[in-house]
């Protein structure tokens, strides 16, 4: 049986079974266990035919530790609820009842982006704007995620990805230099290009603050000529060459974007974002949520 008292033992497969180190997951329960009382009688006391007071009825089978590292296990590995339930030694009912009822309060305890993104919207002073995005820059790139093969025939036409040629999801994400995310749209239609999620859901950035985007955004800088994006020079017709300030110009700014492509991987190394999405459809948006505060949760953390 997983416990985190046998886990935490071994750093390394901690950090492997969890995505976190087990000094980072320390922290994150401590704000959990906090709150935990609070919120337990908040969801109970919405049922308004109760006829027990609060506490009565069946226990929860493992700790609040336990339940919390089993649904980071679940995220970081995404096993199946089978199999969830044998390593830590309840049925497959209780480690999705558990982790329903946990992840709300999760979700109070970490970064999500949501919350930085409204953070920066209250940003005034140039410091206040420095302080979210180092040096003035931001960076936007959109990520898909494979899911099962809908049922639905126009379903399985708007989810098509001609570029992954699975049926996907698609969402887009605007970092800061540190990697950190500062804004997630809600997911979208594989179908859908990069530009056109942008143009509907784009961030609304402070002034100054200067997103750096790929190719596949070309036209913004026509289109919205206000943000002054950084976008690599390309290659037109009637054009022989880019010129050499050109071309150490698109080197740069690759060089600079690259820290969007590795907060990209650091939420698909949390295998519910990197392999096919099981979960129901509705759930896609909390369940990523969940990922990119915990990977602002560790940025935040060694900053």
């Amino acid at each position: 049986m997983l416990s985190y008292g046998k886990l935490s033992k071994r750093p390394s497969i901690f950090r492997s079974f969890s995505g976190l180190e087990v000094s980072e997951f320390d922290s994150l329960y401590a704000k959990v266990e906090s709150k935990y009382d609070n919120y337990e009688c908040e969801r109970l006391s919405v049922r308004k035919d109760r006829k027990r007071k609060i506490g009565a009825g069946r226990r929860f089978k493992i700790s609040l530790r336990d339940r919390l590292l089993m649904l980071l296990v679940y995220y970081r590995l995404y096993v199946t609820f089978t199999l969830c339930g044998y390593l830590f030694d309840v049925d497959q009912s209780t480690v999705f009842r558990d982790m329903r009822i946990l992840e709300p309060l999760v979700k109070e305890c970490i970064p999500l982006p949501q919350k930085i993104y409204a953070a920066t919207r209250r940003a005034r002073t140039p410091e206040e704007v420095e302080r979210y995005f180092p040096g003035f820059k931001a960076f936007i790139d959109g990520t898909e995620q494979e899911i099962p093969r809908p049922k639905n025939k126009a379903k399985r036409k708007s989810h098509y990805s001609g570029k992954k040629k699975r049926h996907t999801v698609k969402t887009q994400l605007t970092v800061n230099k540190e990697g950190l995310i500062v804004h997630r749209t809600p997911h979208a239609r594989g179908r859908r290009h990069d530009y056109d999620v942008f143009k509907q859901n784009h961030p609304m950035l402070p002034p100054g603050v200067r997103p750096g985007v790929d190719l596949g955004y070309d036209g913004i800088q026509n289109d919205f000529p206000e943000l002054n994006a950084l976008i690599p020079f390309k290659k037109r017709r009637g054009i022989k060459a880019l010129t050499e300030e050109q071309k150490l110009f698109n080197k740069k700014l690759a060089k600079a974007r690259v820290v969007v492509e590795h907060t990209i991987a650091r939420l698909k190394k949390f295998r519910i974002m990197g392999d096919e999405f099981r979960n129901r459809p509705r759930q896609y948006d909390q369940m990523s949520n969940i990922v990119c505060g915990l990977v602002n949760f560790r940025i935040l953390g060694k900053a």
